[in-house]
């Protein structure tokens, strides 16, 4: 059977705020959240029984020498016992059941939000605070839940121990009604400082973590060029600083822990030194005076209960705030839709309310045919069905080409005439990719890792486990092969064990570089998309790989529009049309023999800045180039 997910649509949470944000958490599961209230005012307020009754068996059984009545009293207090044990196991499970829903419904929103963001995650959000927030945000997020069930009884058994010792003496009970807020007053202070000290602890946490990250991931290159032991340093150093950070969150978290049982526990003192020498005085019967002490000890619970929740609730806004500011960020900054949520959605400051496709403004849809994609910033053209290179100056604009023609930034991009902006990102992803040679490999057999997304076609929506050959006929796995045979890829199968059924880890690092980059260009060539995007794919193979690559992928794509940014003179060879992209903007265009011919800059950009070739020895010369 397949796993079960907790919450397969956990809803639309309230992002205006924090505290709004864990209230959103609360309505979710209203009966379960009751439910636990009720069992903690319950537990709470069961807890001032036992008092009453050992008063009474000290009362009416031991003082007056009745045998019978001190044995129904002990038998009341024995089932008292066993009441209250039941209650607090109900009302822990009850809580536990509490938290972790709200837990897995936060991680269901995240994971939706990240999936929805997309590129835009990177440049908004470090990877490290991306890991924080997912990981223990979320959980002291869920733990301030606590404060609906015993946080709400610690409020109610407060006030019936008040009213309980105010029948016994109204100066006990003033006692304790002054007590508790002079708690509040000491500890509040405290409270706001951890707030502070515990938003940046946070910050410089997810800071370190994304450090980690990247020496992780860049483990060999820094070790191949000596550097790390200079990244182990700088580590070293900001976990330091990080230490210092949490000694602060540390100094205040111990006083509120030790104020937390101090306080109390003079509190209790006190009160019990008021409570004796009321029944020397014959104010109150030595029953009472244990009933006293018993109602001023049980009164330590809820107080505690209290202080706890108001640390759990500093950090949950903290954390809460963090998630947030994630769930706040939008795929891009186009006017107020959120096209990529599902048909017409447009936030309302409480969430994201449905808009009916009829009545979303500035909407249209994607060209029902091929068309060309004109990009105004560079000035490129892209006629369809044409495979087209560009070989850039600057690798970041190429990179920033792509993002423009991909819409993952604001741009003017047009598609056949009609802004990249105004036609829905669901159109948009299913007919145009971009395609990094550096892009994410997730874990699974290579077959998984290949169709990660599914190939375009009917393969995309037919049942079954992408691992099980026969589930599609041969076909699937021919397309599969074919894909492999022009990303010239066919011996990274030969060399696995199990073929297309080898277990790939994750990033794929038992694959060597070039491997792992023709496995990333034979998965977006099974997408089959309309217009793919493809960003330097063979910078990290051979020449005669190179060329292989080049002369079967022109092939591959005939007929669709294909944009290859890279500057291997072997890929641009096979273009129909270069483009030269100097300062962000297209200085010329031609074939590559052409631009070579009379584009001094282009071809020193191709020979790797070798000016020696002429433009007849550089033709003849170019594969030796690589």
């Amino acid at each position: 059977m397949p796993p079960q997910v907790p919450h397969p649509e956990p809803g639309v949470p309230d992002t205006r705020g924090p505290l709004r944000y864990i209230w959103w958490l609360v309505r979710c599961q209203p009966w379960r959240v009751l439910r636990g209230s009720v069992l903690g005012t319950a537990w709470m307020t069961g807890l001032s029984v036992r008092p009453y009754l050992i008063s009474r068996a000290v009362d009416d059984g031991l003082r007056a020498h009745d045998n019978r009545a001190l044995l129904l009293w002990v038998a009341a207090i024995l089932g008292a016992g066993v009441g209250l044990s039941y209650l607090g196991i109900m009302r822990h499970r009850t809580m536990t059941f509490v938290r972790e829903d709200a837990t897995a419904r936060s991680a269901a929103v995240l994971l939706r939000q990240l999936s929805r963001i997309g590129a835009v995650l990177p440049r908004r959000l470090a990877a490290g605070e991306v890991a924080t927030v997912g990981g223990s945000d979320i959980g002291y997020t869920s733990q301030v839940l606590t404060m609906t069930g015993p946080g709400v009884g610690a409020v109610i058994a407060y006030t019936v121990i008040a009213v309980v010792l105010w029948s016994v003496s109204p100066i006990l009970a003033l006692c304790v009604l002054l007590g508790v807020p002079a708690i509040a007053l000491l500890i509040g202070p405290l409270l706001r400082r951890l707030d502070r000290v515990e938003s940046v602890y946070r910050q410089q946490q997810g800071m370190l973590t994304t450090r980690a990250g990247d020496i992780v991931a860049g483990l060999r290159v820094l070790a191949g060029v000596g550097g790390r032991g200079l990244f182990a340093r700088r580590y070293a150093d900001r976990s330091q600083r990080l230490l210092a950070e949490g000694y602060r969150v540390g100094a205040v978290n111990s006083w509120i822990d030790a104020l937390t049982v101090a306080i109390p526990g003079l509190f209790l003192a006190t009160v019990v030194w008021l409570a004796a020498r009321m029944a020397v005085t014959g104010d109150i019967t030595i029953g009472q005076m244990v009933a006293v002490y018993g109602y001023v000890a049980t009164l330590i619970v809820p107080v505690w209960f209290l202080l706890e929740g108001s640390y759990q609730m500093i950090r949950g806004r903290v954390a809460a705030r963090r998630i947030v500011a994630l769930l706040n960020l939008v795929p891009d900054d186009v006017g107020a839709l959120r096209d990529a949520d599902g048909p017409g959605t447009k936030p309302d400051g409480g969430g994201i309310t449905t808009v009916p496709d009829a009545r979303r403004p500035g909407v249209v849809p994607a060209p029902a045919r091929p068309a060309d994609l004109h990009d105004p910033a560079s000035g490129l053209t892209v006629p369809a069905g044409r495979l087209i290179g560009v070989a850039a100056d600057d690798p970041g604009e190429a990179i920033a080409l792509a993002d423009r023609l991909g819409r993952y930034v604001v741009s003017d991009v047009t598609w056949g005439g009609v802004p990249l902006t105004g036609i829905p990102l669901e159109q948009l992803r299913a007919r145009i990719l971009v395609a990094d040679h550096d892009s994410y490999l997730f874990a699974g057999t290579l077959r998984t890792v290949l169709r990660a997304r599914g190939a375009s076609g009917d393969d995309r929506d037919r049942a079954g486990s992408d691992d099980d050959p026969s589930r599609d006929g041969s076909g699937s796995d021919a397309r599969v092969t074919a894909a492999l045979r022009v990303a010239s890829a066919e011996d990274v199968v030969d060399a696995l064990p199990d073929g297309l059924g080898t277990p790939i880890d994750t990033r794929a690092r038992t694959l060597s570089g070039g491997q792992r980059q023709r496995v990333r260009l034979a998965r977006a060539l099974l997408a089959e998309p309309e217009v793919l995007v493809l960003i330097d794919p063979t910078s990290a193979v051979d020449a005669h790989t190179e060329a292989r690559i080049a002369e079967r992928l022109r092939a591959a794509r005939a007929g669709r529009t294909t944009i290859v940014l890279a500057t291997s003179p072997l890929l641009l060879g096979h273009a129909d049309t270069v483009a030269h992209l100097r300062e962000g903007r297209i200085v010329a265009t031609g074939t590559h023999a052409e631009l070579l011919e009379r584009d001094r800059g282009y071809r020193q950009l191709v020979a790797r800045g070798s000016d020696a070739l002429d433009s007849e020895d550089f033709t003849g010369a170019e594969g030796a180039l690589r």
